[in-house]
């Protein structure tokens, strides 16, 4: 009996997802290989970018691939708060506690740095059975489309901390200022429409079949050709950093033969690009401003999901609401903005790199703890039904005194 007693509390212990435990390899292993070279020289070269981009090219096309097209058109009120109003609060309450709590007012764009969401953290690691499929689809359009307001945060608040923190002149970061973002927008806007026309043309030129041999509707072109048209959208936008065309694009170039490899690509990518931040975490961390950063990034999102979104997105369960409150996740996006603001303000990346760990490493255990708390509740609400008792059919004589045998159906006769 004891034996089984424990048993069972060892099947009730939360089983470590493989992809964590890769993470935790692949940090490890970045740290390592930064111990024993220094990144920085690659730091803005050609083929840094590329691959940079490429990785979170992969994530973000990953992310809206998964989307739900009707959760997301009856939950389009919430997306655009969260991606608009969301970004503008979670960064004021970071940017906020750091400011009050160095006195620095350079510290106000790291909290633009941690305010969005990682899409490639979210598409490999939320995988899990809590969150209902509107919930994920609600959280992946988040972690997609919160970064062109990010990029547009950055443009205003880092002049104003770089003029704050005694600098003159005008930060690199702001490089064409509003006239570059609008042309950034044009470049996305043409990158998106030219792949809509290809994945187009290419289902008259060549479309899927179903499996007699009739082109599937709506019409979609056939596996090689859908390939060869997605990788080449990601190698352009990974070149020139168009990420909000591969955020849109996910929403409409699906074929149900990317499902799988698009998911490996995915977990692939996620790994690799744990891989180069621990190669920054390697270069000196700032583990205090790191950890305080990471902790506010959990707690404004917890604030903005549990008490914004519930005024813009109807019939969430309380579920729902408190895994998108803990539903923070940090990685490759974060480090990069971080590396584009090093050149302004120093040390960024040092507090930024602990500060993503940290993130995770709340959402992970916040997430074991739910899982932990749900079943404990269900095991208390599963109440076992009360025993039956059959009556006993007494031997031939047995019976009390003044009581007749039992009748047919199973009850005695008072005499």
């Amino acid at each position: 009996m004891e034996t089984s007693r424990r048993d069972r509390g060892r099947r009730r212990l939360p089983a470590v997802p493989a992809v964590l435990l890769g993470a935790l390899g692949a940090l490890a292993l970045g740290t390592l290989i930064g111990l024993a070279a220094d990144p920085s020289p690659l730091v803005g070269t050609t083929g840094y970018v590329v691959a940079t981009g490429l990785l979170l090219a992969v994530g973000l096309y990953g992310s809206t691939y998964g989307i739900d097209l009707a959760d997301l058109r009856r939950d389009l009120r919430g997306v655009v708060a969260a991606v608009t109003l969301g970004v503008v609060l979670k960064a004021g309450m970071i940017s906020g506690v750091m400011v009050l709590a160095f006195d620095r007012p350079e510290y106000l764009v790291l909290g633009i740095v941690v305010a969005q969401i990682d899409p490639l953290s979210v598409t490999a690691l939320s995988k899990d059975g809590h969150m209902s499929q509107r919930a994920r689809s609600l959280l992946t359009a988040w972690a997609s489309f919160d970064d062109p307001m990010t990029v547009l945060l950055t443009l205003y608040v880092a002049g104003y901390a770089y003029t704050a923190a005694g600098h003159t002149g005008t930060p690199s970061v702001m490089g064409g200022g509003a006239r570059g973002y609008a042309l950034g927008l044009i470049l996305n806007a043409l990158l998106l429409a030219g792949a809509l026309l290809a994945w187009w043309a290419g289902g008259r030129l060549w479309p899927a079949r179903r499996a007699g041999e009739r082109p599937e509707r709506p019409r979609r072109p056939a596996t090689p050709l859908a390939v060869l048209l997605v990788v080449a959208m990601l190698l352009l936008a990974a070149a020139n950093m168009l990420m909000l065309a591969v955020a849109v694009a996910g929403l409409f170039l699906r074929t149900r033969a990317f499902t799988q490899p698009l998911a490996r690509a995915v977990t692939s990518a996620f790994l690799l690009a744990t891989v180069l931040l621990g190669l920054f975490v390697a270069q000196g961390v700032s583990l205090r401003p790191g950890l305080l950063l990471g902790a506010s990034a959990f707690a404004a999102q917890a604030v903005v999901a549990v008490l914004l979104m519930p005024l813009f997105v109807r019939g969430l369960s309380r579920r729902d609401r408190i895994l998108l409150g803990i539903g923070q996740q940090n990685g490759l996006t974060a480090v990069l903005l971080a590396l584009t603001l090093e050149r302004d303000f120093p040390r960024t990346v040092g507090i930024v790199a602990p500060a993503v760990v940290t993130v995770n490493l709340l959402h992970y255990g916040a997430q074991i703890a739910f899982g932990c708390w749900s079943r404990h509740r269900a095991g208390k609400n599963r109440r076992p039904a009360p025993p039956q008792h059959l009556p006993r059919h007494p031997a031939a004589g047995e019976g009390r005194q003044g009581e007749y045998p039992p009748t047919a159906d199973g009850l005695r006769s008072s005499a």
